[in-house]
């Protein structure tokens, strides 16, 4: 993948394996090195990744696997919200979908992340698919997520979105 640059001056290309154990640290500082999700722990640091740079500074990170005419977006993080890291790294994901004929990039989220259900249908996502319950699934595996998440409100559910390519 060629390295994209935005208006804001980040750099976003695909992580090497030069960049893993700085991505390791970050996914681990984020509590995202290892996802429960559908019922199952993934862990992020085994997938791809595409990284977003400001000069030599990690400013983000995007896990992801690619599927049968698909690519999960496994993880979303930037260090600093607002920064446009986040919508930086889904411009070059959706850039490298069309590369690997990848129909559609999908991703999780859970009932409580508003300010995530914003920020990815504000970049063109759709609800796809609710699961009522499965984070309550999912915490039996990983007892560390909370019980209640974001402004109070109690995490119970999953979320699907979308994004046709």
């Amino acid at each position: 993948m060629r390295r994209m640059t935005t208006a804001g001056g980040l750099a976003v290309r695909e992580a090497t394996l030069a960049d893993r154990p700085t991505i390791d640290a970050f996914l681990h500082a984020h509590n995202a090195d290892v996802v429960a999700r559908r019922g199952e722990l993934v862990d992020a640091r085994e997938h791809r990744a595409l990284i977003a740079l400001d000069g030599d500074r990690l400013a983000g990170v995007v896990t992801f696997i690619p599927g049968d005419g698909s690519c999960e977006a496994l993880t979303v993080h930037a260090a600093e919200s607002g920064g446009g890291a986040g919508t930086a790294m889904l411009d070059a994901l959706a850039e490298l979908a069309v590369v690997e004929g990848w129909r559609r990039i999908w991703l999780i989220t859970t009932n409580d992340n508003l300010d995530a259900l914003r920020f990815y249908q504000r970049r063109g996502f759709r609800l796809a698919e609710l699961r009522p319950g499965a984070v309550d699934r999912s915490r039996q595996e990983k007892p560390q997520i909370p019980r209640t998440g974001d402004y109070g409100i109690p995490l119970h559910d999953e979320i699907d979105l979308a994004l046709p390519i």
